[in-house]
Formats: C-alpha cells, structure tokens, sequence
C-alpha cells in the first residue's frame, strides 16, 4: 500500500490555481513482478506501462492520487513511464505544484521514468502559468525531480542517466536484450518558442543554448543506445520522448505544413531514422504531447514524413502516441514478446503489443 499524503494539504493550492476500449493490438499474459534488469530465463516476458499530459485541470489533479494508487498496484508492471506534462500549459508551474506531483511519483510502489514537457517548463514563461523563467523552471524540475539521477522515481531501479553533462532527466537502462532510452525532446517547436509572457519577439541566446546542448546530448543518448543494441544482438530499442515530431494534423494534402517544427526536430530525427536503419530488430518510439492516441509507421516508405525530414525510408519503426489531456482516461499497457519469440523478421510475433486501459475509479 502506498504512503497517502493529505490531498488536502498538498494540493489546495494546486486547486486554487489551476472508457476506452483497448486497441486491435491487444496485450500479452501478466507475468509476476521482479526487478527490472533480472533475466527471468528465455521463455519470460514483461510489461510495462506508459502515461503522458496528466494531471490536466481541477478535476484531474484532485483525482491524480487515486490513480497513482491504481497504476501502483499493478504488480505485472516492471516499470512506469510519464512521457512529459504533468500540468495542463495555462496552470501555474509553481513549486507546490511540482513538490505534489513529485510526492505522488516518489510513493509509487513501481519504477517511474519521466521526461518533463513543454507545460513543465518550456511554456511556463506564459502568463496563466506564472510567467516564470524557463531555464529556471527547467533546473528546478532537475533538482526536485532527479535528485538521485541514476535511479527512478517510485521505486529505485538503476538507470545510466546523463548527469554527468547536465542532462539527468536523459537516461537509460536495459531488460530482456531490450534497450530503452529516454530524451528530452520538447512540443512547443522543441522551446525554440520565443517566451512572449516574458516580453521576448526572439529565442534569447541563453534559449538557443540549451536547445544545443540538449539535442547534442539527445543524439549521443541515442548513437550509445543502438551501439550497446548491435554489440548485444538487442532485439529492440524502445525510445520514450515528451514531443510529437510527426503530428498528424500538419499533414494538409499528403503534404507536411509545418516547415518550422520538421526544423527543429530535424537532428534528432535523423539520428532516430540512420541508426534505425542500421539495426535489424524493432525500434518503437513512444510519445506524448498530441493528446490523442495513435499508432503508426512515421517514416515508412511513401510517407510524408521521409521527405520532410529529408531521410531514407525506415521500415523498423513504429511509433505510439499515448493519449493524455483533461478528458483523458486511460493508461497504456505494453507487454514484452518472450525472448523466445525470435527478432526482427525472424520473429513469430512483434516485439511489442499494447492495450488502452481505463482507469477504474
């Protein structure tokens, strides 16, 4: 059982301030619990779980506890996932707010790997949220919320995080020859935004800066992931991020209408689509930030999105987008094919399956 905080006491503030059928590609058997990491011998599988853009809105916040409670008492999870956004972008990005959720991560009786969205610090120069700073807003989510920066949230469980270069939301950690990764990669143009609610017409340097360093950092994470996946004989990469780089409604016409965000999200793109390429297992990306849920093949052959990014077609790529926003209520589930399951084309079943669960309370 999880140590319950007063609602009351931490989230009064917040409050001041401020049933979905599963999918065609349905999920694997529960396995039992075990910490992440232990190879539980060729014929086991696992499942982890993956929310994103929640809590949004009153109503949510005040029910965020319960459902932490729920998703916490899913002992078939090796791990969670929060994609980014745990606050809607017009919400004050204050640090009663943040010490609330953190509370409610830090109880959770399961691994948690989060990576911040743009509501979280890029968008919080806005004036409903407080018209902070967001670089400062950035290094206090860093402090609060990966104080221990190679371990999780919830229960610990070891991860390689890149605090070394000033980067300890980006991490990574490995399972069943399954290799997972987190990258800071933000919605908001990846906050190239100029921060309006603070006065600014144009990116200010220090802005530009960070967007740098942390796409450099971002391709390193991702270059060291497949090097570690073809050393080991991987049989997938599983790559979480808080930005949808392939939003569906900037396709007007089969046609991609949004030369700005295709800019921003370029490098990383790339990495994803050359290192992709020269794996031979299943790479899933997994993301945030659009709201509603979708499934498919971004850069497979005839899609819009292999000319936009000005990348060979990538036929190993799948992407997942979690849905999430104030009238959102659902957890994805995706379970592990067994490692006897083969890889890549010799594989009798895909590298990983999913459902969307409605949350109970």
């Amino acid at each position: 059982m999880r140590t319950r905080r007063p609602l009351t006491l931490l989230a009064a503030a917040v409050l001041a301030t401020s049933a979905a059928a599963p999918s065609a590609t349905g999920a694997g058997a529960p396995s039992a619990h075990s910490p992440v990491g232990q190879e539980r011998g060729p014929a086991s599988s696992f499942e982890f779980g993956v929310i994103g853009d929640v809590p949004y809105g009153e109503a949510q916040v005040a029910q965020f506890p319960a459902m932490m409670d729920e998703l916490s008492a899913q002992n078939d999870l090796e791990f969670l996932a929060h994609v980014g956004d745990v606050k809607s972008g017009s919400s004050e990005c204050s640090d009663e707010y943040f010490a609330f959720i953190h509370d409610e991560f830090t109880d959770l009786e399961v691994p948690l790997v989060f990576t911040p969205g743009d509501n979280d610090w890029t968008d919080c120069h806005r004036q409903k949220a407080g018209q902070y700073d967001p670089l400062e807003r950035l290094a206090a989510l860093r402090e609060m919320f990966f104080a221990d920066p190679d371990h999780t949230l919830g229960e610990p469980m070891r991860v390689d995080s890149q605090d070394e270069i000033g980067l300890p939301e980006n991490a990574r950690f490995r399972t069943q020859r399954v290799e997972f990764g987190t990258i800071n990669v933000q919605g908001s143009q990846n906050s190239t935004a100029p921060w309006e609610g603070r006065g600014q017409t144009e990116p200010t340097e220090e802005q530009l800066a960070e967007v740098a360093h942390r796409d450099e950092a971002n391709a390193t994470l991702l270059r060291e992931m497949f090097d570690d996946a073809r050393r080991t004989n991987a049989r997938g990469v599983v790559i979480f991020t808080q930005a949808d780089m392939f939003l569906p409604d900037h396709v007007v016409g089969g046609v991609v209408d949004a030369p700005e965000d295709v800019a921003v999200f370029q490098q990383t793109v790339q990495t994803i689509a050359e290192q992709s390429r020269r794996f031979d297992g299943e790479v899933y990306l997994i993301n945030g930030d659009s709201h509603e849920y979708n499934a498919d093949e971004p850069l497979a052959a005839g899609s819009p999105w292999v000319e936009a990014y000005g990348v060979e077609p990538v036929e190993n790529l799948r992407r997942v987008t979690v849905e999430g926003d104030a009238d959102s209520n659902e957890w994805t589930r995706f379970s592990v094919a067994p490692m006897n399951a083969g890889k890549g084309r010799h594989a009798d079943q895909d590298l990983l399956s999913w459902e969307r669960v409605p949350y109970k309370g």
